[in-house]
């Protein structure tokens, strides 16, 4: 996020240092959905121990063959992750106010990378629309 940000600030000095900042910030504070699903989860507030957690089971499902990982869905909890939240904060950026906009590209850029990151460990793509997700995925196993 601060190399991304850091080059659209280089590119478009426009953005000014407070959107700099909120670029970075939000390019991994978009994950905080997952914390929150810790919480609900395991009634415990850690964030280390919700880090371990997550590392934990995204290593037994590294450990599954292709077509077993397939079986798991790991995307609902990830209300943050979606074209709607995307569109939301485009409107937000027209009529509340610009700094949206840099959330919007934080979010973004997350966004492309978890999708990447998603084809490398599955073989099919989550959180792209969570309207999309709920009725694709609804009848797999929940991580």
């Amino acid at each position: 996020g601060l190399i991304f940000a850091g080059f659209l600030y280089f590119i478009f000095p426009k953005i000014n240092f407070i959107g700099f900042l909120i670029i970075i910030f939000s390019t991994f504070l978009i994950d905080v959905d997952h914390y929150l699903y810790y919480v609900y989860k395991k009634k415990d507030f850690s964030l280390r121990n919700a880090y371990k957690w997550f590392i934990e089971h995204k290593k037994k499902l590294l450990f599954l063959p292709w077509k077993q990982r397939n079986k798991f869905y790991t995307g609902f909890y990830h209300f943050l992750h979606g074209i709607e939240i995307l569109i939301i904060l485009f409107l937000l950026g027209i009529f509340i106010s610009k700094y949206f906009y840099f959330i919007l590209i934080g979010f973004a850029f997350h966004l492309i990378l978890d999708i990447i990151h998603q084809r490398t460990i599955m073989d099919r793509l989550d959180r792209i629309s969570l309207i999309y997700d709920f009725f694709k995925f609804k009848r797999l196993r929940f991580i």
